[in-house]
């Protein structure tokens, strides 16, 4: 897909009228909430914590299924081929911004899918194994510059996986990038020294950080996490380039109406307002700031243009 395609997409996509007349039969069934990532990560707690609210609002179950591979791939596809404006998909932002970068020849049409609202705001992180015994980033890079190819990552997809190999470029380190399907996989693997480096979300690293067998160097947000306050962020670590969030976002299909799109919008922002849910998302670290179809247009642009800037120096 050529560049200019994709962002007259995101130009159009959500530029909808704006109505005061809500479809109120909607929803007729249990509703759908499609997640590309495995439990545990933070579009999946999102997703839940959302969906137990939703349903007592709404009258009607709201069912997550995780369908995690492939970048996102095997999800947005499944979601697509569905149909059903009974389904709803909540994923990183990268489905739409990193997927039709990388991909020359991505299996669906990024144009197919509306943004609907920026759910929270995830923090993403990059641990290494505590076998390196290696606890900053600065040793990290030592290491690995002392022993070319010798050391192993691997990231989630979305923006983790352009954060890595930038990171590494930066640093002027060569290690081995492996893939994991099933994530948890590699989180075990991390635990047991058999992965040194992982890019993932901060609430999925959090379990193996507590029982002391990794150590997060860095987090790519702008501010340090509550959760880890003692960890710097990438500009304090010396790595600005690749300050980047891990926005979780909210899509329809860009068949469903835009008065509903609108409608779903309100009925999300309205159960992130809930002091119970603000306070459990952030516990884990996630900070709620739900909001309208243009705001997740912004932030899906911004994230794409420093993407693109990020790639520019890479192979």
């Amino acid at each position: 897909m050529k560049r200019r395609e994709f962002v007259a997409f995101l130009g159009a996509a959500v530029s909808w009228p704006r109505t005061t007349a809500a479809q109120g039969n909607w929803p007729r069934r249990p509703v759908r909430i499609i997640i590309p990532l495995p439990a545990g990560s933070a579009v999946d707690l999102t997703s839940r914590l959302f969906a137990d609210r939703l349903s007592q609002k709404w009258g009607q179950g709201v069912v997550v299924e995780n369908r995690q591979g492939a970048d996102g791939i095997v999800a947005v596809t499944s979601f697509l081929t569905a149909r059903d404006d009974h389904q709803l998909l909540v994923s990183f932002g990268g489905v739409v911004t990193v997927n039709p970068i990388l991909n020359k020849s991505l299996q669906y049409d990024p144009k197919e899918l509306a943004p609907i609202s920026v759910l929270v705001d995830n923090f993403l992180g990059i641990a290494a194994s505590s076998e390196l015994n290696a606890p900053t980033m600065a040793e990290v890079v030592k290491l690995a510059r002392a022993a070319p190819g010798k050391y192993i990552w691997a990231a989630t997809p979305g923006q983790t996986a352009v954060i890595m190999p930038a990171l590494l470029k930066l640093a002027n380190v060569d290690m081995l990038r492996v893939s994991y399907t099933n994530f948890t996989v590699a989180l075990q693997d991390l635990a047991q020294g058999r992965l040194h480096l992982v890019a993932t979300s901060l609430p999925a690293l959090i379990p193996v950080v507590t029982a002391g067998k990794a150590k997060v160097l860095l987090v790519t947000n702008q501010v340090r996490s509550p959760q880890v306050p003692d960890v710097p962020t990438a500009n304090e670590a010396g790595y600005p380039q690749i300050g980047l969030p891990g926005s979780v976002v909210l899509f329809a299909s860009k068949e469903m109406s835009a008065e509903l799109r609108d409608r779903i919008a309100m009925d999300f922002a309205e159960v992130a307002r809930l002091p119970e849910l603000v306070t459990r998302m952030e516990a884990m670290g996630l900070s709620v700031r739900a909001g309208t179809p243009s705001d997740a247009l912004a932030e899906l642009n911004d994230q794409r243009s420093k993407i693109e800037a990020l790639l520019k120096p890479l192979p």
